[in-house]
């Protein structure tokens, strides 16, 4: 039983991350070096499972946030290549981190880290790249951004322990669910646009304005990767399709379907996903009830929900080549289940 993921409206834009890519195409370029520079290590190891992710094909959508955030505001300096790479490197540590928790086998369309080296090492090179990420931070001399990156370091690994105690519990809520993936995924992006008017020595309603973005763009990019698990391809999403179905992870799409079916059905859920019965037919099956329930159509929107608060943070600032091209990036994300 196929599934089509679709946002069925005629008034929301595809988006492009292009504009974005564009505008941040030099600072991108210094910021790669410096990738390579403090990935490496005498430590033969480290520099081969750390290039082993980074090189695999991200888009590095959070240091493009960072610098053009830290443009936006006229920051000429180059404290935001610094902090860029500090966001990569923690986004990185994290995945590493992840595919451990998740005993994930594809990450991008490549073997994970933890398939080739072990959870070992993925969970020690993990730490390499936070320490040097925090060394970066201190050389920037931002006590502020410091301070923000520090914090959402501490909110992501609370929203990972919440998402372990979470695993397999049906009875998780929508609200509680949100709460797991604002401090998983949408804090770091919310620290990595806020950083940018930070070192710009912008206004603190130029900060909260960045934050709000970054927050809301994040919850609906992990929305729709939600969605995508149910009704996408492993090349939009990263990984293999079913994933969280198979590792019995507890989703929006779970939580909504798992809430409007009926007791022989929520029996279903419960011996998929938390007695393990998860095999391909059964994977089939859920998506068949998901697509009853509405299920993936209202996660999407979801999604267009926060893409919406996203965008209207960014509504009272000036117009700018940064702020057009962060407006697409809201678009581009929600429209990856087109």
């Amino acid at each position: 039983m196929g599934v089509v993921v679709s946002l069925d409206d005629k008034k929301n834009s595809t988006g492009s991350v292009q504009p974005l890519i564009d505008l941040t195409k030099a600072d991108m370029a210094r910021v790669n070096e410096l990738i390579l520079s403090k990935a490496g290590s005498d430590v033969e190891m480290i520099p081969e499972v750390a290039n082993h992710l980074i090189s695999s094909g991200g888009k590095r959508l959070r240091p493009m946030i960072t610098l053009a955030a830290a443009r936006m505001f006229g920051y000429e300096g180059d404290g935001h290549v610094k902090l860029a790479t500090s966001v990569e490197f923690m986004h990185t540590a994290t995945l590493l981190h992840d595919d451990v928790v998740d005993e994930s086998d594809l990450r991008r369309g490549k073997s994970t880290a933890r398939m080739i080296w072990g959870n070992q090492a993925s969970v020690l090179v993990g730490d390499f790249l936070l320490g040097q990420a925090f060394k970066m931070m201190v050389d920037v001399g931002s006590l502020e951004a410091l301070d923000v990156l520090a914090t959402s370091a501490s909110v992501i690994a609370e929203g990972e322990v919440m998402q372990l105690a979470a695993a397999k519990n049906l009875e998780t809520t929508e609200d509680e669910y949100l709460a797991v993936i604002k401090a998983k995924t949408a804090a770091l992006f919310s620290a990595a646009a806020e950083v940018g008017p930070i070192i710009a020595s912008s206004s603190r309603t130029d900060r909260q304005a960045l934050r709000s973005y970054g927050l809301n763009l994040g919850l609906a990019f992990q929305l729709v990767d939600d969605a995508l698990d149910y009704g996408g391809n492993a090349k939009d999403l990263g990984k293999n399709t079913g994933d969280d179905f198979r590792e019995g992870k507890i989703t929006l799409p779970v939580v909504l379907t798992y809430r409007r079916g009926t007791a022989e059905e929520r029996l279903f859920w419960k011996q998929a996903l938390e007695n393990g019965a998860n095999d391909d037919k059964a994977l089939e099956k859920a998506k068949g009830l998901m697509t009853r329930y509405g299920a993936l159509s209202d996660t999407i929107q979801r999604a267009r929900h926060f893409g919406g608060i996203a965008r209207d943070a960014l509504a009272p600032l000036d117009q700018s080549p940064q702020k057009d091209a962060l407006l697409e990036v809201i678009d581009f994300c929600i429209s990856r289940v087109n």
